[in-house]
């Protein structure tokens, strides 16, 4: 059969690259054609366009890059038209796969959206997109389930949380070839996760990073994102105990004490390394301003949101500051906390369920679709 995959961001390629293993597993005679990034490209099938071509963040930045996108968004419907697949999977992204999706239905092609829009935090009244426009909904979340079937009484498949295959699937690299290969020292890492995005990671990284000198005991390592160039992040490398690796985020949580992290995925994956962490988060001023009024989770990071309680710090905008951010460090720091909060996380990974999310939507979406 032939399937095309639509992910928009480097959190939708990883789980995108892990779907289309299985999906080749299921399926002998997959044809795969996609929107996504190197992960992906890594697993097979025809890659149309990067993602670092498509992520935009906050409200005022995708205003500003909206012809970008429009021309993107037919771009893709022509693409769709010329391959004739059997099935669309869309991956996340909902501002642009819950356009295509309304195209694609109305043309009578199968859509099935793994890894839903959170319309849970915000933009609810998409549910009656999703109803009219998707065939199957894939959810990760447990309390997503609920929320889809109870309270707007469609009906969705929980297939467990894919960071955790991600994790378990992972080659490992042991502690001192790591450190080896990287050019660190021996003292205790910090890992500094500024997101994915250029607006983001110039406004997280010199938050993050100012409170380098009041930890002399640490080596901050940041983790460059697959997206972007070194020579983007060479000017925030002038500190002597900041260090930098790209594209070996889960090899750098594997061998961290403690982390800085942007909200998103992120946070998660933080939690899933057992690895203490405080999320920062400082978006530009118009994007938090409209964000705040739209926006009522009690929450931003998955972790709080998941458990339904603070588990970790969360510094949002005039909260992100240098004097927080050396308060929550050093907290996380102290033996006793990071005990309780590791428990915690255990708890975490009970709520998500075990390994297999991406061989179950393989599966789900190859019998939907046959």
């Amino acid at each position: 059969m032939k399937y095309y995959i639509i992910a928009g961001e480097a959190s939708g390629d990883l789980h995108g690259s892990n779907l289309m293993k299985a999906l080749f597993q299921e399926d002998a005679k997959a044809d795969i054609r996609f929107w996504g990034g190197d992960l992906m490209q890594n697993a097979g099938g025809t890659l149309v366009k990067h993602y670092r071509e498509l992520a935009f963040m906050g409200f005022a930045e995708v205003v500003s890059n909206l012809k970008t996108i429009l021309t993107n968004i037919k771009i893709c419907k022509a693409d769709i038209e010329q391959f004739q697949p059997d099935v669309i999977i869309f991956i996340d992204y909902p501002g642009f796969n819950m356009r295509i999706a309304k195209w694609a239905k109305q043309k009578g092609i199968k859509t099935h959206y793994y890894i839903s829009p959170q319309i849970w935090a915000w933009k609810e009244n998409r549910i009656k997109a999703i109803k009219r426009d998707f065939d199957k909904l894939y959810v990760i979340l447990p309390f997503e389930k609920d929320f889809y079937e109870k309270k707007h009484h469609f009906p969705v498949e929980f297939v467990g949380h894919p960071l955790i295959d991600a994790i378990h699937n992972r080659a490992t690299t042991d502690a001192l070839s790591f450190r080896t290969e990287n050019n660190l020292d021996d003292k205790p890492i910090i890992a500094i996760l500024p997101g994915s995005r250029k607006q983001e990671i110039a406004v997280m990284l010199s938050l993050m990073l100012s409170v380098v000198n009041d930890f002399p005991n640490y080596q901050f390592v940041i983790a460059g994102a697959p997206s972007q160039d070194y020579s983007f992040y060479e000017p925030f490398l002038k500190g002597k105990n900041i260090k930098f690796i790209s594209n070996k985020t889960y090899d750098l949580l594997s061998n961290a004490t403690a982390a800085l992290v942007t909200s998103g995925t992120a946070t998660l994956e933080t939690a899933l390394f057992k690895v203490p962490e405080v999320v920062c988060y400082k978006g530009s001023w118009i994007s938090y301003q409209i964000a705040k009024r739209i926006i009522t989770l009690k929450y931003i990071s998955l972790v709080n949101l998941i458990m339904d309680e603070e588990v970790v710090t969360e510094l949002i905008q005039d909260d992100c500051n240098p004097n927080r951010i050396k308060a929550e460090l050093t907290k996380i720091l102290d033996q006793k906390h990071r005990t309780s909060l590791l428990a915690k996380y255990d708890q975490l990974e009970q709520k998500l369920g075990g390994v297999g999310a991406s061989h179950k939507t393989a599966k789900l979406i190859a019998e939907g679709v046959s």
